[in-house]
């Protein structure tokens, strides 16, 4: 099978690329240091430019959902603690209160976004 002719050139650059840096390592090695310590500086003042104004990606937006969601469900679920004596309400209340009271979920979780589509019947799988 014929190699491309491009191939040849890669593989070429590489190869003078690692004849220069040879040289330049044995001819100037504190230059090829302070070369070397200059480009990665640079990578990384680029690199963490990038991360600081690349976040407005939909992560971020997903993750101040769930941070106001969250805030929501601490102050809710902190103002039904301070109403509570011991665990239990002040009021007395029947045993369906109790049983309605049961079938309630939790207070401090919330739901950001789920499928709110009909649920498979996993009998006839």
């Amino acid at each position: 099978m014929k190699k491309p002719f491009t191939f040849y050139i890669v593989s070429g650059l590489i190869i003078l690329a690692v004849i220069g840096v040879a040289v330049s390592l044995i001819s100037n090695p504190a230059g090829f240091l302070q070369r070397i310590a200059v480009i990665v500086i640079i990578g990384a003042v680029v690199y963490f430019l990038f991360q600081r104004f690349n976040r407005s990606n939909p992560s971020k937006r997903e993750q101040r959902a769930f941070i106001k969601a969250a805030k929501k469900s601490k102050r809710r679920f902190n103002n039904k603690e301070s109403g509570t004596v011991n665990g239990r309400k002040g009021s007395v209340g029947s045993i369906t209160s109790i049983k309605k009271s049961k079938k309630k979920s939790s207070p401090h979780l919330t739901v950001i976004e789920g499928k709110k589509g009909k649920k498979k019947n996993r009998a006839s799988l």
